[in-house]
């Protein structure tokens, strides 16, 4: 096992311990809603997000503690989109992360206020002065999640992907929407370090164009893997955007065009951050782990 699948499997047992720290229990008649927000936050996954708070909390010396209780923040708004994203009126899947769907487990009244209890259980961590004492940075955290999670973010995107199933959107149109649908929530991902760490406009800005490249290089890999890989590989089902006719990277690109365009945004945001010498050199490692991933 290389140095980075040891740094992520490290990380993320860490945060599944926080996240399990922090998430309510129930004993009483909301109890079922906890065990559902439990389910689905525990069933597994890469923790790619919240890898990235901790690794560019990393490069501007943030307490491990703060930058914890952030990435348990984040996995929290991800699995918080990936169960309403889940459910009939989305894209009516039944497996994710290898495992029955939240809806399905239990059902579907139940796995959305799962994921509502999840945001904004997110959003109170950020707030919390546990998280950071200095009350700016926790308002400036707040923000920035919500304009990532939001209408103009991962909420926006899923608008419009809803939407391509009747529309034949071009490369920009299907660009926009990854941008929005996933490549937010990495970007606040990856400069929360940035605000943890009260670290130059600079440096902020560096961390965001890397964000940027990396979060369309995961998507497009995301396209590759959905066209070309298995159930068994992904953990969910594969083929589901050509059953709904929806337009993608690699149905526009072609595979061959599409892993092109991966490699050369890894490449393009590896070079963002360049000021940063070899304390960045596990964020370049993803960079290039992200179009290598076989789920």
């Amino acid at each position: 096992m290389n140095h980075l699948e040891n740094a992520l499997k490290k990380t993320a047992r860490a945060v599944t311990n926080e996240v399990e720290r922090l998430l309510p229990k129930g004993d009483g008649l909301d109890s079922r809603l906890f065990e559902a927000m439990s389910y689905a936050i525990l069933a597994g996954g890469k923790r790619l997000r919240p890898f990235l708070v901790v690794t560019s909390s990393q490069l501007f010396n943030v307490l491990p503690n703060s930058a914890l209780r952030v990435a348990a923040a984040v996995e929290m708004a991800h699995t918080y989109s990936l169960i309403h994203d889940d459910l009939p009126a989305m894209d009516n899947d039944d497996l994710r992360r290898g495992k029955l769907t939240c809806h399905i487990k239990f059902d579907e009244a139940t796995a959305i206020l799962a994921g509502d209890g999840l945001i904004t259980l997110a959003f109170g961590i950020l707030g919390d002065e546990k998280t950071h004492s200095d009350a700016e940075v926790r308002c400036r955290l707040i923000t920035s999640l919500a304009g990532s999670a939001g209408g103009r973010g991962m909420v926006g995107g899923q608008m419009i992907d809803l939407a391509a199933e009747n529309e034949g959107l071009d490369i920009g149109a299907i660009t926009r929407l990854q941008r929005m649908k996933t490549g937010e929530l990495i970007a606040f991902s990856c400069t929360a370090g940035a605000i943890l760490g009260k670290a130059p406009e600079q440096a902020y800005d560096a961390l965001h164009g890397y964000a940027h490249d990396l979060g369309l290089a995961f998507q497009i890999t995301d396209d590759l893997l959905d066209t070309l890989g298995n159930e068994e590989n992904l953990g969910k089902r594969a083929g589901k955007d050509a059953e709904a006719g929806k337009a993608t990277f690699v149905s526009i690109l072609g595979a061959d065009r599409a892993r092109e365009q991966a490699n050369m945004l890894a490449d393009q945001a590896i070079a963002h951050l360049e000021m940063f010498d070899e304390k960045a050199d596990v964020l370049r490692e993803i960079a290039r782990f992200v179009v290598e991933r076989q789920n």
